[in-house]
């Protein structure tokens, strides 16, 4: 709709073969004065990337979760101050080559560059959750049609991501089954009358199940639809605790649960996360950023939405420094006028 041609893209990457690490660096300040310096940052987080993963992996995203300088935690930018030991803890994510490959030759042969990958729990953190909830410690729970994802955040920085090989496309699985109806019938179904939370139903509500192979169509309580779809999110934010638990995780979760991507769209799905998770949950929309604001604000767009925050940071800002490059070429020119103005009014006068 803007008329611009799309050449390039930022790829998004999530799945069972994505994992995440937590890891530490540690490296003796060389900068004068023993001030830390750019490059001691750089060659620390550096350090603690030097991490033994298998031939079959490669390194995605090293963010930096916290500095300690000299044995004095919780440092998030330690430039500029003095010390003789600076260590950095980080969360190295990690991803399958081969999968990578895959991905990235399917969006070449489709006519595009891929300028890089992202997680996409990442890029849907970086759209729905605000400063304060990433500071306090919360659970983003990213519910997609084959996996859910889940990074969970603390002191302003992921301290685990995961995903869990459960979704939306399960639920539909299920509707199909149980009420002996096509795919694209069942996903209708969950999509237009689907709800995950057996309170918020209706008694007197029913729906229209197609009928299948020339039989007339049949009328089915709501409530019984409902009862093929609660047990099944139930179980994926049961896995996702689960999944949380065992790392010991748990505990840094003190600003409650969001909930992004088609699934939190479902009717009820915030009410059932609180009783599973006990704690407070929210459905989390991609903030307002200008441009079609009706559109995008959904959370079926969040993972789209943080792919332009993120790819856009990457880049950098292009117009701003081909206008600096400009009146720096400009520059040279106007000296030189001026020069020749002066050697003029010096010959004549």
């Amino acid at each position: 709709m803007s008329g611009r041609e799309v050449k390039e893209c930022f790829v998004g990457v999530a799945g069972a073969n994505v994992e995440g690490i937590n890891s530490r660096g540690v490296v003796a300040v060389t900068g004068k004065g023993r001030e830390i310096c750019q490059d001691d940052v750089d060659r620390v987080i550096e350090a603690a990337r030097a991490v033994v993963i298998p031939m079959d992996r490669e390194v995605l995203h090293v963010i930096p979760q916290t500095f300690i300088v000299d044995d004095q935690k919780g440092i998030r930018n330690p430039l500029d101050m003095i010390g003789v030991r600076l260590e950095a803890e980080v969360h190295i994510i990690t991803g399958s080559v081969t999968s990578a490959q895959n991905l990235v030759r399917c969006v070449n042969r489709s006519g595009f560059k891929a300028s890089g990958l992202i997680l996409q729990s990442l890029a849907s953190s970086r759209a729905v959750l605000s400063p304060d909830e990433k500071e306090l410690g919360c659970l983003l729970v990213d519910l997609g049609g084959g996996t859910t994802d889940v990074l969970v955040y603390s002191d302003g920085a992921p301290y685990f991501s995961a995903s869990v090989g459960v979704g939306g496309a399960q639920v539909t699985n299920d509707l199909s089954i149980i009420l002996n109806i096509p795919m694209d019938a069942a996903e209708r179904i969950k999509r237009d009358s689907g709800c995950c939370y057996l309170p918020q139903v209706e008694l007197d509500d029913y729906v229209i199940i197609p009928g299948v192979g020339g039989r007339s169509p049949q009328e089915l309580p709501r409530a019984k639809v409902a009862g093929v779809i609660q047990p099944r999110m139930e179980e994926i934010y049961r896995l996702v605790r689960e999944r949380v638990e065992q790392m010991g995780h748990w505990r840094l979760i003190k600003g409650g649960v969001v909930l992004t991507g088609g699934g939190a769209l479902m009717p009820g799905a915030a009410d059932l996360a609180y009783e599973v998770f006990g704690l407070p949950v929210r459905v989390g929309s991609p903030s307002v950023l200008g441009g079609m604001v009706e559109e995008y604000r959904n959370p079926l767009f969040s993972t789209a939405v943080g792919l332009v925050q993120l790819g856009a940071e990457r880049m950098g800002p292009p117009p701003a420094e081909s206008r600096g490059r400009s009146a720096e070429s400009a520059k040279p020119r106007t000296e030189g006028l001026g020069e020749k103005l002066r050697g003029w009014l010096k010959e004549f006068f």
